[in-house]
């Protein structure tokens, strides 16, 4: 489903799964089901995969810092960022899909404005706009960046995208937000 989007077909579900496509309609009688499912199952371990890595961390700035860091893919070889791009692109033709990363934007968004109102009410943040919005636009910015580097655009690395979401972090809160963590205001 990474590698064909929505468009995938139930024969090359069951080679790519080294299963019979009766293997697979024994448990997906409707091919949509398979990919609701497996789109549920990317959203939760990403989103999963990003509260374990502020997990123990108590200052805002590296809690920041650590989320910003944990929602852009390394690389185009991710294939649960493949699929939620290829949902991205089904999602105006599929309500159901529209939903799934709805939600899961609408949980990024609470985890920032959590970070953010954290840093605000300790005085580590002064906040230039509402956590809302500075949240809503670091979570476009991640998906952005990250729809560019699964294109494999040829100077938007893993790197640069990150420093380049740190800056807009940076005006947005006050803070140097050194990737190196250290608790240092602007």
């Amino acid at each position: 489903m990474a590698e064909h989007g929505t468009a995938v077909r139930l024969n090359q579900v069951a080679d790519k799964a080294g299963l019979t496509s009766g293997a697979i309609l024994y448990h997906y009688p409707d091919l949509q089901d398979l990919l609701i499912d497996a789109t549920r199952a990317v959203s939760e371990r990403f989103y999963e995969e990003r509260l374990r890595a502020i997990e123990g961390i108590e200052d805002p700035a590296e809690r920041l810092v650590r989320t910003i860091r944990s929602g852009v893919p390394f690389d185009d070889n991710d294939d649960g960022v493949k699929l939620l791009c290829a949902l991205g692109g089904a999602a105006p033709r599929h309500t159901v899909y529209a939903i799934l990363l709805t939600a899961l934007y609408d949980r990024q968004v609470t985890l920032y404005q959590s970070i953010l109102e954290t840093g605000s009410a300790l005085s580590v943040f002064s906040l230039k706009s509402s956590s809302l919005d500075l949240s809503r636009n670091l979570v476009a910015l991640e998906d952005a960046y990250g729809y560019r580097i699964m294109a494999g655009h040829p100077t938007l690395t893993y790197e640069v995208a990150v420093e380049l979401i740190l800056e807009y972090a940076r005006l947005g809160t006050g803070h140097k937000l050194s990737l190196d963590n250290k608790r240092e205001s602007v």
